[in-house]
């Protein structure tokens, strides 16, 4: 079992930068593939970035490639999202999610363990 606890969101900005990061518990955080997803009020949870176990490939969705970057430190059982150019539609809960394969996946019922969220308010 994977716990996962997120931090790092706030309020910023536009054409700010926050740092996300999602703590995961256990001795075998390496062997899940980890993704980002977000949730604006009134919408479906979406998406973001993923990352494969190893850290040796990351995909995003269309909106923030270029803005945003994934990335994992295995031996602090980490994953990060660095958000650069925020924009007010990037105002959602950010969650983390654990899957135990290889590759993430665009897919949020793929994933098994979800942390509980942070906010990030985007200001115009």
């Amino acid at each position: 079992q994977v716990q996962l606890v997120e931090s790092g969101g706030g309020l910023v900005q536009t054409g700010d930068s926050l740092r996300l990061s999602c703590a995961g518990s256990g001795r075998t955080f390496s062997r899940y593939a980890m993704g980002w997803f977000r949730q604006a009020p009134g919408k479906e949870r979406e998406f973001v970035a993923g990352i494969t176990r190893s850290g040796g490939d990351t995909r995003y969705v269309d909106s923030v490639k270029g803005r945003f970057t994934i990335s994992r430190d295995n031996a602090k059982n980490t994953v990060y999202l660095q958000m650069n150019g925020l924009k007010p539609e990037d105002t959602a809960v950010y969650y983390c999610a654990s899957r135990p394969f290889l590759q993430e996946s665009r897919i949020a019922r793929e994933y098994d363990y979800w942390g509980r969220g942070t906010q990030v308010t985007v200001s115009l």
